[in-house]
């Protein structure tokens, strides 16, 4: 077994302290839920800031999206 002396996070000390209670498989069901949108909103934010950084158009994703099939 590997050791790790690693603090733990402030996300790793706040699940600890969540995950401390018992939640009920519905609740939990809605927390990974929660987790999911969370992270998918974040990874959404950033495809959409490199996005407009980049002055990409819908034009040039249509372009991309035919590249291999011509």
């Amino acid at each position: 077994m590997l050791s790790n002396n690693a603090p733990l996070t402030n996300v790793q000390l706040e699940l600890l302290k969540l995950y401390s209670t018992n939640l009920s498989e519905n609740d939990l069901k809605e927390l990974k839920d929660q987790l999911a949108q969370f992270y998918a909103k974040k990874s959404i934010d950033l495809a959409n800031k490199a996005w407009n950084e980049k002055g990409l158009t819908n034009e040039d994703m249509d372009k991309w999206l035919n590249e291999d099939g011509q």
